[in-house]
């Protein structure tokens, strides 16, 4: 399943990852922008639509809650981005990140290990 969000809706998910679950209220206190009540809740609204949130009543508030993980999220819109901006070709996603001039020499040796760890486990 492809899970794609908004630039709005990934900042409400972002708050509900990191809080396991929120309402409304709590959403809008931790969100950088400020943003109308209504609007917040529409959010939601439209990622409980999609599937991504689901809620439990508490009292007269609903605390809403994550129904997709943060890494599948992760995988989906990285997969998404090797398709339409790297042709399809994780090689050339590498070659992009290990050409960034910020990368230090210790996150470089890091991606080295990964790589090198990955290789082992398909070479079993």
């Amino acid at each position: 399943m492809e899970i794609s969000f908004t630039d709005r809706e990934l900042d409400v998910m972002g708050v509900l990852w990191d809080r396991g679950g929120a309402t409304v209220a709590e959403v809008r206190e931790r969100l950088h922008d400020e943003l109308a009540y209504t609007t917040v809740l529409t959010i939601l609204r439209t990622l409980q639509d999609k599937g991504y949130v689901g809620y439990t009543e508490v009292g007269k508030a609903h605390r809403y809650h994550p129904l997709v993980e943060r890494g599948d999220a992760g995988a989906s819109a990285v997969g998404r981005m090797i398709r339409k901006l790297f042709k399809n070709s994780p090689e050339l996603l590498l070659t992009h990140l290990v050409s960034d001039r910020g990368l230090s020499e210790e996150e470089l040796r890091r991606m080295k290990e990964l790589l090198e760890a990955r290789l082992e486990e398909d070479g079993r």
